[in-house]
């Protein structure tokens, strides 16, 4: 029986906390990407440090960070030179935006995603969060709006057994 409650209590905390696994990146691995980058002696050494520094910033906590990595992923994407390229700024790209809250648009970058790779299995994942997210926000959205329309209607009932 303390199985069974327990598990609802961890299922009821993650509806409400998101529990996604998506890793978090903090300042210092930021830091030293950044380090990495103005250090780099040739372009391809620049080009790797720089997807670096934008997987890290979309994985950061700070949304600055992730609205800087979203902004140099877009501005990357027309120098992807392989398939494998744009499937990794797109991902990042997923990610970032669904850190900022962005679901439709990370589900949109993220079906682009999987037309390159139909079968990668991260995109397919963060996928899924997405969607539980767009439906979770739109079932707390109903529940919103339910109870303001009985809020109403109860007050319009009572409003009218006072007239009475």
């Amino acid at each position: 029986m303390e199985a069974k409650i327990g598990r609802f209590f961890d299922s009821v905390g993650s509806f409400f906390s998101g529990g996604d696994s998506i890793p978090w990146c903090d300042r210092d691995v930021i830091a030293g990407c950044e380090k990495e980058v103005a250090e780099a002696a040739s372009e391809e050494q620049k080009n790797e440090s720089l997807m670096r520094l934008s997987w890290a910033l979309v994985h950061s906590r700070q949304s600055d960070d992730v609205n800087r990595g979203l902004g140099m992923l877009e501005a990357s994407l027309g120098n992807s030179s392989s398939p494998l390229q744009m499937r990794e700024k797109l991902y990042l790209l997923a990610v970032g935006y669904y850190r900022n809250g962005d679901y439709p648009r990370s589900r949109q970058v993220l079906e682009r995603c999987l037309e390159i790779a139909p079968d990668w299995r991260q995109a397919i994942s963060l996928k899924k969060a997405v969607e539980d997210k767009i439906a979770k926000d739109g079932l707390i959205g109903i529940g919103i709006a339910t109870t303001a329309v009985g809020l109403l209607v109860g007050g319009i009932a009572a409003a009218v057994a006072r007239k009475k």
